[in-house]
């Protein structure tokens, strides 16, 4: 059981430290290739949305590394090296956030499915550890088996996501080819948001890894 265990502690890593050394080496090799455009990563945002009629999206300069967008206020925020930058890292993350609100504006059903877990999955997040480890103290099966399924609820969270991420980086790059940016410069951006989602990719295996060894523990 403790080599199963650490097995997939080393997997989990691997994957997840791999996919962040990607991600980082992408986006810094993008960061310094100008975008053909010379729009900023906040106006190249302003005019995807134009382009889609969505609107009442308010694009703000955010902390750095925190680019997103917030369907409660109906927001994107993007860190300062892509709103005031016109590099090809710029371009694209901006434009996959613009890529969520045209979801949430459309009613993206995958969005839809995702936002109605996220109270359940904040719970099960925050909970199932402490259930598992009275479960297994107390050598009670029924505890063990309900922080088993908690966490399988954050496991379909992540699982959901993925074709929730996906979506918005393939509006992102219709759109890129759709207003006639030069072929490099949109398999720029695709090397950054493929590298970008593999990160959700890594991060689904190593969830479903741990699940499966957690299902082991309840069934012993």
């Amino acid at each position: 059981m403790q080599l199963s265990y650490w097995m997939v502690v080393i997997v989990t890593l691997a994957l997840g430290l791999g996919a962040s050394a990607y991600v980082k080496s992408q986006l810094k090799k993008y960061s310094q290739v100008r975008s053909a455009s010379g729009l900023t990563g906040a106006q190249a945002a302003q005019l995807m949305l134009q382009r889609n009629g969505v609107q009442g999206v308010t694009i703000k300069c955010g902390a750095e590394g925190q680019d997103h967008f917030d369907p409660r206020n109906n927001s994107i925020s993007l860190s300062p090296s892509v709103y005031n930058y016109a590099s090809v890292t710029a371009y694209a993350t901006a434009c996959h956030e613009v890529g969520h609100a045209c979801q949430y504006a459309t009613g993206y059903t995958m969005l839809k499915v995702r936002s109605s877990i996220v109270p359940v999955v904040n719970l099960a997040s925050n909970v199932w550890i402490i259930i598992l480890i009275i479960g297994i103290f107390l050598n009670m099966a029924g505890m063990v088996m309900a922080a088993v399924i908690m966490y399988a609820v954050v496991v379909v969270f992540q699982l959901v996501t993925l074709p929730v991420e996906f979506n918005a980086s393939g509006r992102a790059l219709n759109y890129m080819k759709g207003i006639g940016l030069p072929q490099t410069e949109v398999d720029g951006a695709s090397a950054v948001l493929r590298a970008c989602a593999l990160t959700y990719v890594a991060a689904a295996l190593g969830s479903i890894l741990q699940l499966l060894y957690l299902l082991s523990v309840a069934r012993d």
